[in-house]
């Protein structure tokens, strides 16, 4: 882990909290190449009612429509959180690179919980449970007390109210 690793995971927790000012989900993801270009990067879209809508799976669709095997094995995946299953899967399929990542699963599960919110409706497994050999890092404690608080908001707007 590096200050360009870091400087990536920045921008992914940026876009984490654009996720959640759109009322999505709060997660964002970045890919970049082995020279170190940003190629891709999106955010959490699933407020519109497609659930699999998240950035890596973007991330894993650009990729596989725009770069050769050598390019996408070569690259990295930055992300906000730890990918869930489906994502991870996916990227495995796709022949991605490493993955970097601020927060993990475990993180999330525990944030979830306190939060009183429920989890995915899918196993929360990590990366290397789906994927087994997955070059990972992460999580960055520097992160963490400002995505669980981007899952605090975003927990906060869906919760029920009260009638008034």
């Amino acid at each position: 882990m590096d200050d360009r690793d870091l400087h990536h995971l920045r921008r992914c927790v940026d876009l984490a909290a654009e996720a959640v000012d759109a009322g999505d989900q709060p997660f964002g993801s970045v890919l970049v190449s082995a020279e170190g270009d940003r190629l891709f990067e999106d955010r959490n879209r699933v407020g519109g009612g497609d659930a699999t809508r998240h950035p890596e799976f973007a991330i894993v669709r650009w990729a596989v429509a725009h770069l050769s095997a050598d390019a996408r094995r070569s690259a990295t995946v930055y992300t906000s959180g730890e990918h869930c299953a489906m994502c991870a899967a996916a990227h495995g399929i796709a022949g991605l690179g490493r993955i970097v990542y601020a927060t993990s699963t475990i993180q999330l599960g525990a944030w979830m919980k306190e939060l009183g919110r429920s989890s995915l409706a899918i196993a929360p497994l990590r990366i290397t449970d789906v994927v087994p050999g997955a070059q990972v890092e992460g999580p960055v404690d520097a992160f963490a007390d400002e995505v669980r608080s981007l899952h605090a908001r975003a927990a906060d707007r869906s919760a029920p109210r009260a009638p008034r």
